[in-house]
């Protein structure tokens, strides 16, 4: 099968982030069984998902894993051109479907590649690395990655993730992670509103200390301009369960937040200073309610934010394989920063345009599949050597 056969069996599936892979897991495994590749796999504690690596090669040290997701974002409410579930080529040198770009063209070029691969006097060994529910918070690679560190009694060195970047080398992300906090206030008549707590009030209290500490972090001179926007973001986007009449206290409210840290900031940090806030408030409230109370838990996993020196060896390697040696940053997460908390020096670089993600008639340009495996076999005569 070539790197557009395998694409369209991969779009095929529709298994979006937060559902069971076994489809499209099932179809890889047999792929690699067919090929004679021995697998692993890293099964959900409780669902019926799992994580799939392999070794291609020698098991010596100082390897490159491939690591891509098999999960996609929804497409109801979209307006779609084409099934989107249906690899189309639309005669103008781009195939549209859902997850063509993201990432399932990388995952393809891997795959296409394994025949090359297990022909080539490889010397040092490849892995590949399929993750699932990365589109929900990158839930599976720190077991995957965990995987493969105890599973091999080599070590492989390097990373890379091959997220859809134009080919070009990306050596920092930002970190996420997202919280809910709940408050409960005193239901009252709203003409005593200043002997009662109102949750929106407090909230909104709340929010607005987040966005002033997002600005004070700022003008301590938390920045780093390789990203855009050039530091830690914290945003409220959804504000819900808030009261039942206008005329009645809100003795209930409930937001989501989420922060997106550069390097040199920490989720967790903010998260202490934003919870001491909250422990003042609730102090001060209860003068009035004994009751009030702020809740705040994670609804998206806290997502390490990647910072590779440019100096270090993935870097040269990704700009031979890549072809491209001009280096770049994003704003978005992903797992690369994971595999580097895990060990690994990593590296963000694949084919297609992120711009495309996410997005009705998302598409990947034939090109840049070609350029995919032509980085592959870059790859291989690496490994080869």
């Amino acid at each position: 099968m070539d790197v557009k056969e395998i694409l369209a069996q991969l779009v095929s599936f529709s298994v979006l982030g937060g559902q069971s892979n076994a489809s499209i897991a099932e179809w890889i495994e047999k792929y690699l069984e067919k090929h004679g590749v021995v697998y692993q796999t890293v099964p959900h504690a409780t669902e019926n998902k799992r994580s799939i690596h392999c070794r291609i090669g020698p098991p010596v040290d100082g390897g490159l894993i491939l690591s891509g997701h098999t999960d996609v974002v929804p497409v109801e409410g979209q307006p779609w051109k084409t099934d989107p579930f249906v690899l189309t080529d639309g005669g103008n040198g781009k195939l549209y479907g859902r997850g063509s770009c993201d990432m399932k063209g990388f995952i393809a070029c891997c795959l296409a590649a394994l025949p090359t691969m297990q022909s080539s006097a490889l010397q040092k060994p490849l892995y590949f690395a399929f993750s699932y529910d990365e589109e929900v918070g990158c839930r599976a690679a720190p077991a995957l990655a965990a995987d493969i560190k105890s599973h091999y009694e080599e070590s492989p060195k390097y990373a890379l993730i091959g997220e859809p970047s134009m080919m070009q080398p990306i050596v920092g992300q930002k970190g996420i992670v997202i919280y809910k906090t709940s408050l409960n206030g005193s239901a009252g008549h709203s003409s005593r509103i200043r002997q009662e707590v109102s949750a929106i009030s407090e909230a909104a209290r709340l929010i607005l200390w987040l966005e002033e500490k997002m600005d004070d972090l700022i003008q301590s001179g938390h920045i780093d301009k390789r990203f855009d926007p050039p530091h830690t973001s914290i945003h409220s986007g959804v504000f819900e369960h808030s009261g039942i009449a206008p005329n009645v206290v809100s003795d209930h409210a409930s937001f989501y937040w989420d922060v997106r840290v550069i390097p040199q900031d920490k989720g967790k940090s903010i998260r202490e200073d934003f919870d001491a806030y909250c422990r003042a408030l609730e102090e001060k409230n209860r003068t009035k309610w004994d009751q009030f109370e702020i809740k705040t838990v994670e609804a998206h996993p806290d997502v390490p934010a990647l910072d590779t020196s440019e100096e270090t060896e993935i870097v040269e390697l990704t700009k031979i394989f890549s072809g491209r040696s001009d280096l770049g940053t994003v704003s978005y997460a992903a797992e690369a920063g994971q595999f580097a908390e895990a060990g690994f020096q990593s590296i963000i670089c694949g084919p297609g345009d992120i711009m495309q993600a996410h997005r009705a008639d998302e598409f990947i340009e034939i090109d840049q599949l070609e350029k995919g495996m032509e980085m592959m076999n870059r790859i291989v005569k690496w490994a080869s050597s």
